[in-house]
């Protein structure tokens, strides 16, 4: 999975109410991952594209602030108290998750697999509920995961899900960020729309992770209240591509 974040265009000279400094300070936020360990200003100025002097001031700032803690001993940061206080908020409020649950964990456990919730982030999928059944051995993905969008079952179910004015961007990005693969990766996001019309899901096998196959299917909630996708996924030598 690639670590690093797809930036959107914070050139924008000509939006007044664009604030550069504080897109640039949630870059840095955003490049944490749940598997990750404590990262220091040079590896945080890789992820974020943004010079190490500008990473420093941040880092500086945002550690002031609570949304950072620093190891003075070892020179490096990870996600503050601020940080989990948001997070939460944020998903103590998603009504999505309590309902859908216990009928994910049904799944899981009927199938052996894991099963995922998401929501876009950016050209990501962002697990928000994870459940996994009692005998499957665990993908190391966990609630805060990111997956990305054009090569996993759970982003293309999602962008089928979508207007034609709202994917057709976002493909477009997800293209160019894959230069080498966009023929084969357009051709599979086709596929899956045509999937998710004949049968409700589409499959990934071995895109996202060779060693992984999985399903997904978009999750739209009634009165324009949100767009999610679920997936369910593990091994493949469990999940075999039929």
């Amino acid at each position: 999975m690639d670590a690093a974040i797809e930036r959107p265009d914070h050139a924008r000279a000509n939006d007044r109410q664009f604030v550069t400094a504080l897109a640039r300070g949630l870059d840095i936020l955003r490049v944490f991952r749940p598997e990750d360990g404590p990262l220091g200003n040079q590896e945080l100025a890789k992820r974020t594209g943004l010079p190490k002097p500008t990473i420093s001031r941040l880092t500086y700032t945002l550690t002031q602030l609570g949304y950072l803690n620093y190891d003075r001993k070892l020179g490096v940061y990870s996600p503050g108290g601020g940080v989990l206080a948001l997070g939460y908020v944020a998903l103590a409020q998603l009504d999505v998750r309590r309902v859908a649950r216990p009928f994910m964990q049904e799944l899981a456990d009927e199938c052996g697999a894991a099963v995922a919730l998401g929501a876009r982030d950016r050209l990501n999928m962002l697990y928000i509920e994870n459940c996994e059944g009692q005998n499957i051995v665990a993908l190391r993905v966990t609630v805060g995961s990111r997956i990305p969008l054009g090569v996993s079952a759970m982003g293309r179910a999602y962008l089928s899900a979508l207007s034609e004015r709202e994917r057709a961007p976002l493909i477009d990005q997800v293209l160019r960020k894959y230069p080498d693969d966009k023929a084969k990766i357009l051709r599979n996001i086709e596929k899956s729309f045509k999937d998710i019309e004949k049968r409700g899901f589409c499959t990934s096998i071995g895109e996202w992770r060779k060693d992984v196959n999985g399903a997904g299917a978009p999750l739209v909630l009634p009165n324009g209240a949100g767009l999610y996708a679920l997936n369910c996924g593990g091994p493949a030598y469990l999940l075999k591509a039929r």
